[in-house]
């Protein structure tokens, strides 16, 4: 990718931030901290999209921060992924919220807020052009896939994305931390799975000899930053 073409993607992307920015089609546009639009490399062969800004996101104006940023983190390098060569987005770019008591607490986005996100999701894929979309959990996944989608039966199984992108879901970060016990494991196993897939997947579109490196064996994504 040429510096002339990762810096006409930058500015493209820097013109649609500022269109997102000043939406406010939904009641969430009012009621957020800040626009959370995306972030990333503009040239990445890998999109990572997931379902909506939580409070953390919401207040740094930054997907994937907090907790569950961090367990993505350690879930990219442990397919040889740095952050900074993916990009990082949602299906909705304000943090949808319920006030529960007085307290703002996060929701799921409504599908007329996905609705009316959805132009500047589809902006970002057409400019990004990736290789591979992974969405992280079922509210991702369904917004592709249809409401029919079920992350427990279906995810880890590639499908044709937009643009006829290749598209797989697996769990989401946050998911993964409310899970305890045998149920952490399972899931944990689950998810290495499907990373691995992702790996191999872009590995064979590259379709370099590095490509017959493979990836590392399962360990504890707790302790290590590069394994699951």
């Amino acid at each position: 990718m040429t510096l002339e073409e990762r810096a006409r993607r930058e500015r493209m992307l820097e013109r649609a931030a500022a269109v997102a920015t000043a939406c406010r089609k939904c009641q969430i546009g009012s009621e957020r901290r800040h626009n959370v639009y995306g972030e990333g490399d503009p040239c990445a062969r890998l999109m990572v999209i997931g379902e909506g800004p939580g409070e953390t996101e919401d207040l740094l104006g930054r997907p994937f921060v907090g907790r569950a940023g961090e367990l993505l983190d350690k879930m990219l390098a442990a397919i040889d992924l740095p952050r900074e060569d993916v990009y990082i987005c949602n299906t909705v770019k304000c943090r949808p919220t319920v006030n529960d008591g007085g307290k703002l607490r996060n929701r799921a986005p409504l599908p007329a807020e996905m609705a009316n996100c959805r132009p500047f999701l589809d902006e970002q894929i057409d400019i990004i052009a990736p290789q591979v979309i992974l969405a992280l959990g079922a509210p991702a996944a369904k917004s592709f896939l249809g409401n029919t989608f079920s992350i427990t039966r279906s995810r880890g199984i590639w499908f044709e994305g937009p643009n006829a992108i290749p598209l797989i879901a697996t769990f989401h970060p946050a998911y993964i931390l409310r899970q305890g016990g045998m149920a952490l494991t399972d899931t944990k196993r689950q998810v290495w799975s499907d990373l691995k897939q992702v790996r191999e997947k872009l590995d064979a579109l590259r379709q370099s000899p590095a490509a017959q490196a493979g990836v590392p064996e399962q360990a504890d994504l707790f302790e290590s930053p590069r394994v699951l």
